[in-house]
């Protein structure tokens, strides 16, 4: 059953950390419909997120991210954002006014061991930034506008959707 005062739940934070997992599970649990941007964006392109990257870049990898996020139907949702959905201000201030910016958090180190490299993943992100180099950038923003973080290192998916599930309202 949806919650009261929750439109929609968006999970933020870098590749690797559960996103989509987490997000299909809580939206099951809710009754929420579920909505994975990445997916979305793929689908468009007809291309995998990687593809994308190679054949545009990482900044129009970024737009179209932010252009899925601004269109996309909210109701009663659970919004798996693609990790670069904080660079832009406009996507983040419509996810934050229908509902909870819920920042599943994991350690770089945790990251690294989930991801390996960036290499296959599609990251909209220069070709010469590191794992590293993506958290130490991206890291404030997904703080700066979650409402909630939640901890993903070293704990089972359904803990997290339980622990998510205790951010709302």
């Amino acid at each position: 059953m949806p919650h009261q005062n929750c439109t929609a739940i968006s999970l933020i934070g870098m590749p690797g950390v559960g996103k989509s997992t987490v997000g299909a599970l809580l939206a099951k649990r809710l009754g929420y419909h579920f909505v994975d941007t990445d997916l979305i964006l793929q689908q468009r392109a007809g291309a995998t997120l990687q593809a994308v990257l190679l054949r545009d870049g990482y900044q129009a990898l970024r737009d179209q991210e932010a252009a899925i996020l601004l269109e996309i139907p909210l109701h009663d949702s659970v919004i798996a954002t693609g990790g670069s959905a904080v660079y832009s201000s406009a996507a983040m201030q419509r996810l934050a006014a229908a509902g909870p910016v819920i920042y599943l958090y994991a350690a770089v180190e945790v990251l690294a061991d989930r991801v390996g490299g960036l290499a296959q993943r599609g990251v909209a992100s220069p070709a010469d930034h590191s794992l590293h180099d993506v958290f130490a950038e991206r890291a404030p923003l997904y703080a700066r506008y979650a409402t909630h973080t939640v901890d993903t290192s070293g704990t089972t998916v359904d803990e997290v959707v339980n622990d998510v599930c205790q951010c709302l309202p």
